[in-house]
């Protein structure tokens, strides 16, 4: 089912403001020296857009929470809930639509935030090195999903609109992170991908993994 919404995040409102302001004034005093703002004009509007997206998937569903390429598929530790988990993690560049949406319908039940470094999103160190915030989100059915947004290289503020206690719906808007970045998913080791690297993910549409029926 599609969702509504505005065609530009509201993340990107002053951006976009600020950028045309400053184009329409350069091209007023300088005329056709302003066509680089322009262009910067267009790319603050491509990268803050938030398109409709049709939500799929079943109640066993993970949905992917962000834009991008796969990079990690496979068996880890959650270092959140202290569990052995199937990781998927999914690298947005610069083109890449950034806004986030929950994987999957339930409760947020816990969150952390930890400061950090802005190396490369692609590369694993970023899962613990970087700036991250991590909900904890339990389905309605009691099956654990840790949901990360970790900050990339020129990434400088990740948003997260839910908080502890809050019901989300999978595919629903969660949160934003400028410029480039990674979401980790950390799910039950019983739950079965559905990607695999390299493979390109929407969000809210993208069925990235499936739990385990009864699990």
């Amino acid at each position: 089912m599609p969702d509504s919404h505005p065609v530009i995040a509201r993340e990107g409102w002053p951006h976009v403001l600020v950028t045309l302001g400053v184009a329409i004034l350069v091209t007023y005093l300088f005329g056709w020296w302003s066509i680089p703002f322009w262009i910067a004009l267009v790319f603050v509007l491509q990268f803050f857009r938030d398109p409709s997206r049709d939500i799929v998937g079943t109640d066993t569903s993970v949905l992917s929470a962000a834009d991008g390429r796969v990079i990690v598929v496979g068996k880890t530790r959650d270092p959140y809930l202290g569990r052995d988990a199937l990781k998927v993690s999914v690298f947005m560049n610069v083109f890449n639509v950034h806004s986030n949406r929950a994987p999957v319908t339930g409760t947020v039940v816990k969150s952390w935030y930890n400061a950090g470094n802005f190396v490369n999103a692609a590369l694993d160190k970023a899962s613990a090195e970087n700036e991250r915030l991590a909900l904890h989100i339990r389905t309605d059915d009691g099956s654990d999903v840790t949901c990360v947004q970790i900050a990339g290289l020129i990434a400088r503020r990740i948003l997260c609109y839910v908080k502890e206690g809050d019901h989300v719906t999978a595919g629903q808007r969660y949160g934003f992170i400028r410029f480039g970045s990674r979401v980790d998913l950390y799910l039950p080791i019983s739950a079965a991908a559905r990607m695999s690297v390299g493979d390109k993910t929407t969000a809210g549409h993208s069925v990235v993994a499936e739990f385990a029926q009864g699990a």
